[in-house]
Parts: structure tokens; C-alpha cells; sequence
């Protein structure tokens, strides 16, 4: 059996709170600062990234198309 990665939310609170409850690991992301800090305190073992909109904007230039982590932006 192949074990899975962990799954992260990063965004506004308000916006990511709900993915908790699936298991989906919530991260802060209320302004680009904090948003910033979540992205680099991500661990090898992160496979996907959700972002809010304003979190994948506050990301847009570090945002490479890598493999690794899968990132999904949700529709605004």
C-alpha cells in the first residue's frame, strides 16, 4: 500500500475553515505575509496545496509549475 501525503489549505480563514473537516491540514494566510510564511514552513511530506484565490496571488511569483506540491487554486 502506498501512504499518501499530507493535504494543506492556505488562505483566509473564513475561506479555508471548512477543509478541516475532511482532514485537510489549515494553514494561516489572512494577509501575503502570512501566506509567504505558510508556503515555506510547508514539509516534504506535503503532496497538495490548496490556495484561495489571494493566497495563490500572494504565491504568484514563486508558483513554479513543479511537480511537487500539486497546487489547486479555488474559483473565486
Amino acid at each position: 500500500m502506498t501512504e499518501m501525503g499530507t493535504v494543506v489549505a492556505i488562505g483566509e480563514w473564513a475561506r479555508v475553515q471548512g477543509w478541516g473537516l475532511v482532514g485537510v491540514e489549515i494553514r494561516g494566510g489572512e494577509d501575503a505575509a502570512a501566506v509567504q510564511l505558510s508556503w515555506d514552513s510547508l514539509g516534504d511530506d506535503v503532496s497538495v496545496v490548496i490556495l484561495t484565490p489571494a493566497a495563490a496571488e500572494a504565491l504568484d511569483h514563486r508558483l513554479d509549475g513543479s511537480a511537487l506540491p500539486l497546487v489547486a487554486v479555488m474559483p473565486p
